[in-house]
């Protein structure tokens, strides 16, 4: 009944009259006054005019299924959702409705992470109050082969959902970190499961920096949030909906064609690095090469000592001649 009536009154242009909300909702006013008093209970700023009706003024950056679920508005916006104040990990809980089969477009949101993971094992932070975990289920009839393509594509996402949600130009470390003025605001980590050597499901998971105030030790060069770089906070659900909603219009031209060609200008736009040159880190040493953008797979296309390279995620790692971009 919240999300319901959250639902409602963030969609309405003014005021919604009790009535009204009784004949949407097949309720009485005294249900609808107790849910609204509810809701003001939970940090939501309602106003109530008599004989006009109620307005949503404010509402509280939370992470809960009636906030998250009033503002979602892409193409599975009814999926099924799960919102977690606190859980191990939003890869984990999606990997798990996933085997239960949950379809596709199932979203988990949570305000902590208590084991949350990165690229290659490491672990990610996201204190309570100041991050967003969130992860979504997909079930492409796709080869395996081309999975890796995906998490370029919810790199492409997240970078236009937080210039939707902030106004700021985000721009993207190959393959899938998300870069605001030099420093990573976003990571992504993909996961997949097979099924006699066909994908069963993937899980995307993206995790943001939303309103931490600073960053301490080595993450102090590197990561960034969108409250430091823009001094206002924003709504982590709304990012979250600004997400989905950005991610699957990609997803599906991605579907069409079977590959990334008709991403690679949109996702070369927004690359750091490219025309300049980068260092390629490989476990057997470091490489000076300049960027050339991404290929119809999502390699990176490199020349180094006047020779052509597709670099490929996952073998190798790519920064800045002068840092991390």
């Amino acid at each position: 009944m919240k999300r319901k009536i959250l639902t409602i009154l963030r969609n309405a242009e003014g005021s919604v009259s009790g009535q009204e909300l009784c004949g949407k909702l097949g309720v009485t006013r005294a249900a609808v006054w107790k849910v609204i008093e509810s809701l003001r209970a939970d940090g939501y700023e309602i106003e109530a005019v008599p004989r006009v009706g109620y307005k949503l003024a404010a509402s509280p950056d939370v992470l809960t299924e009636a906030e998250v679920g009033s503002r979602r508005y892409d193409r599975y916006k009814d999926a099924p959702l799960f919102c977690y104040s606190v859980t191990d990990s939003t890869n984990t809980r999606a990997l798990a409705k996933a085997e239960e089969k949950a379809p596709e477009g199932s979203l988990f949101a949570a305000d902590v992470q208590e084991g949350g993971k990165g690229r290659r094992g490491r672990s990610w932070s996201s204190p309570a109050g100041e991050s967003l975990s969130m992860s979504f289920i997909l079930r492409p009839e796709i080869s395996p082969q081309t999975a890796s393509m995906i998490t370029l594509i919810a790199a492409m996402a997240g970078r236009n959902a937080v210039e939707r949600l902030t106004g700021t130009k985000p721009m993207i470390k190959w393959p899938n970190d998300i870069i605001l003025n030099g420093k990573k605001i976003c990571g992504i980590l993909t996961e997949m499961k097979l099924e006699e050597g066909e994908i069963a499901h993937i899980v995307v998971g993206m995790g943001f920096n939303v309103s931490q105030p600073s960053f301490e030790g080595e993450l102090a060069d590197k990561a960034a949030s969108l409250l430091m770089e823009t001094g206002v906070r924003h709504s982590r659900a709304q990012l979250a909906c600004d997400v989905m909603a950005e991610f699957f219009p990609l997803y599906e031209q991605f579907l069409q064609d079977g590959d990334l060609s008709g991403l690679v200008k949109a996702y070369n736009d927004h690359l750091v690095g490219i025309g300049s040159e980068v260092v390629i880190i490989r476990p057997d040493g470091m490489q000076t090469a300049v960027s050339h953008g991404i290929s119809s797979t999502g390699a990176l296309l490199v020349e180094a000592g006047g020779e052509q390279q597709e670099i490929i995620a996952g073998e190798v790692s790519v920064r800045g001649v002068n840092g991390y971009v």
